[in-house]
């Protein structure tokens, strides 16, 4: 075999490996993709049955309950057009409140409850950082975060 022969070889060697290698990798990146899905999503029958995804919005106001252990809580997720009922077990984070933002990752059952096995809290959009707070109230300008997020100015 000429040398040349022997050097297309291993370039089409190295070729298919990195096509194989390529084609793993992105059939383990689209197994764990998780897409995010609204109330209004899911209730349109555009979420996937029986596949983890993310459901998304606010936590419905006097909609949670613990049940039976403590660590079992339902409580509804909206997105001020639909509601879903979601079921965790586990400890919830500490920024989870009602009327605040959540994101839950789980399954649909079949019953149209999301199971979830990991619960995130969202913090409010509109916190910044105290300093940034003082500068804008320094400059005359109103600040919109919340009063739990500002501090007193520094000395």
């Amino acid at each position: 075999m000429k040398p040349r022969h022997r050097r297309l070889l291993w370039i089409l060697a190295g070729l298919a490996a990195l096509a194989v290698a390529a084609t793993l990798v992105l059939n383990a990146f689209r197994s764990n993709l998780v897409f995010f899905y609204t109330p209004t999503e899911i209730a349109g029958g555009q979420a996937p049955r029986g596949k983890p995804f993310r459901l998304g919005g606010l936590v419905e106001p006097d909609s949670v309950k613990r049940v039976g252990d403590g660590t079992t809580v339902t409580f509804r997720v909206t997105d001020n057009a639909r509601t879903i009922d979601v079921s965790y077990t586990g400890i919830l984070p500490d920024l989870f409140r009602e009327g605040r933002g959540v994101v839950a990752q789980g399954t649909l059952e079949a019953d149209g409850t999301f199971k979830a096995r990991e619960v995130l809290a969202k913090h409010d959009e509109n916190y910044m950082p105290p300093e940034a707070a003082e500068a804008l109230r320094r400059a005359g300008h109103p600040v919109g975060a919340p009063a739990q997020f500002q501090q007193a100015p520094k000395q």
